[in-house]
């Protein structure tokens, strides 16, 4: 079942209306079937977890919104539950934070990096606990939680550094006496709506750059992982107070679409970063736009990797088995295409299909196990349906293809082979570990395969031959914003700007110059001398 929220805005005669789809909330349930009471999951309370628990912070936790239980996918049993809150905790949230960012703004650049250095230490402290949360509420494995939260700690690390170099220009001025230079300044309030798959990690990325930018953050998680969005919180509170800080310079708002939409249409929020599905993320930024506000959008990725005749094979199908399967299919980067060249698209087939056969599917917290569920059970609907309409379009099940007999809501991860390029279903992100295998006969066939989506996140080539590596990074190569050579889709590095072209959004997160999407940037025109030269030679005496 889903709900949907619409909210209009604009004037009467250019109204605009957000529409928002979310699965409807898991009802509250009773304490004593909670998971956080079993002494299995004692440690959710070393995060500072309870048993009910406040999902708003500004300063002081609390919330007057429904409450709603998070639900384990491995299980599909309760964990905790959840006091969201309402558009009154988010009014009074917005306004604390924009007072605490009018102080925050003015300590130092270096002095707020070096708080942020203590927030990286403080997750550190935290890392194996958060990974193991993030397992237990989203599905993926402990070794891809526990990278998440050094993600968070890495970009964390990242702003430190950079709170001591990031400045603008000093331009040659072309008039005697003057000084020509480019001012950065913080943007206000950072209104970051994150996805459930990266719970952790992308609220990192953008809070650590926004912060050391001087900005105050506003934080709506998704509403189906709000124990992380709580106990990473919880985390940098504790810092702020530590450093005498406001503590609402790190607000969090858990809640619905509601919550997103008001997020959306606000003025005082100066800058707005969603991370979720093309659909929607299409409505938040015309509700952005209409206030001429800031947008930043990481939506979906149909991605795709390419692998030549001359590709080094055993590389090439390790990695595909990572990019496909990795997260149960549930990264915006997991690969969603594998074009192929048809001298060697069967033996492909075949060693992948085999690869396949090594997965083990289980519960994510277990050591050994590479295959967790999926989210919820609307995403083992699509599954199914994305399943059924590629055979109706030509495919063939190489691999998988059902539904686990399981608790919980897990699939097989599957191949499906025979299917056009152009088909209906290839061209439709399926968040589930389902890939296409497509044959091409050149470079060129293929390159032209990979940028015919609407897609434009992430890409790759396997091949040895340095003529089409450097045409393939090139003007005539592939159309995303990831492009990369003998290494999966998924799974970037902090250092280089994240992001994608196309309906992917144009945002950029993480490393590069991303942090300058934070910033303001005044054009300042200095004259120190007694003189006023007109720019141009222009006389107007």
């Amino acid at each position: 079942e889903n709900r949907i929220i619409m909210l209009c805005v604009g004037s009467s005669t250019a109204a605009r209306t957000l529409r928002l789809h979310i699965p409807a909330a898991f009802r509250a349930m009773s304490t004593s079937s909670l998971l956080i009471e079993d002494g299995q999951y004692s440690w959710l309370k070393d995060l500072g977890l309870q048993a009910e628990n406040h999902g708003v912070f500004n300063g002081k936790w609390g919330g007057n919104g429904q409450v709603i239980a998070s639900v384990c996918p491995s299980s599909n049993k309760p964990i905790a539950n959840v006091t969201e809150g309402n558009l009154a905790d988010y009014e009074e949230s917005v306004k604390l934070s924009r007072e605490a960012y009018k102080l925050w703004a003015d300590v130092p650049a270096p002095q707020r990096g070096e708080i942020v250095r203590q927030i990286a230490d403080a997750m550190r402290e935290k890392k194996h606990l958060l990974g193991k949360l993030i397992s237990l509420e989203v599905g993926k494995i402990v070794p891809e939680g526990v990278g998440e939260v050094q993600e968070f700690i890495d970009i964390c690390d990242y702003a430190t550094g950079l709170s001591r170099m990031y400045g603008g220009n000093v331009f040659p001025s072309e008039r005697k006496g003057h000084a020509l230079i480019e001012q950065y300044n913080p943007l206000g309030l950072v209104g970051v709506i994150t996805a459930f798959n990266f719970p952790c990690a992308v609220y990192g990325w953008n809070a650590a750059l926004a912060l050391t930018c001087g900005n105050s953050v506003l934080w709506k998680g998704s509403q189906t992982t709000p124990l992380i969005s709580i106990a990473v919180t919880r985390i940098m509170a504790s810092v702020l107070e530590k450093n005498d800080m406001p503590p609402a310079v790190a607000t969090l708002v858990c809640g619905g679409a509601e919550v997103g939409a008001a997020i959306a249409k606000d003025p005082r929020v100066n800058l707005v970063s969603f991370t979720g599905s093309v659909p929607v993320g299409k409505q938040v930024n015309l509700v952005v736009q209409e206030r001429f506000g800031k947008c930043l959008l990481e939506l979906g990725g149909n991605n795709n990797i390419i692998v030549m005749d001359d590709a080094d094979m055993d590389l090439a199908v390790r990695s595909c088995l990572f990019a496909c399967v990795g997260t149960a299919g549930q990264r915006c980067t997991t690969t969603r295409r594998l074009t192929i060249h048809e001298s060697i698209y069967d033996e492909f087939v075949s060693r992948l299909v085999k690869s396949y056969a090594s997965v083990r599917m289980g519960d994510p917290l277990e050591d050994g196990t590479l295959l967790g569920p999926l989210h919820t059970q609307q995403a083992v609907d699509k599954f199914r349906v994305a399943v059924d309409s590629a055979v109706k379009q030509g495919g063939k099940i190489a691999c998988g293809g059902k539904v686990a007999d399981r608790e919980g809501y897990y699939v097989e991860p599957t191949i499906i082979t025979d299917i056009a390029h152009d088909a209906d279903i290839v061209h439709t992100e399926t968040f589930a570990p389902i890939v296409y295998v497509l044959k091409t006969t050149s470079f060129e066939e293929a390159v032209e395969w990979n940028n015919e989506v609407k897609e434009g996140l992430s890409s790759s080539i396997f091949t040895r031959d340095m003529n089409k590596v450097f045409r393939w990074i090139g003007p005539h190569g592939s159309d995303c914003g990831l492009v990369n050579v003998n290494i999966p889709t998924n799974g970037a590095e902090i250092g280089g700007a994240f992001g994608g072209e196309k309906c992917t959004g144009g945002g950029r997160e993480s490393g590069s110059d991303a942090w300058k999407q934070y910033m303001r940037r005044s054009t300042c025109t200095i004259n120190y001398s007694h003189e006023l030269p007109l720019a141009q030679g222009i006389k107007f005496e």
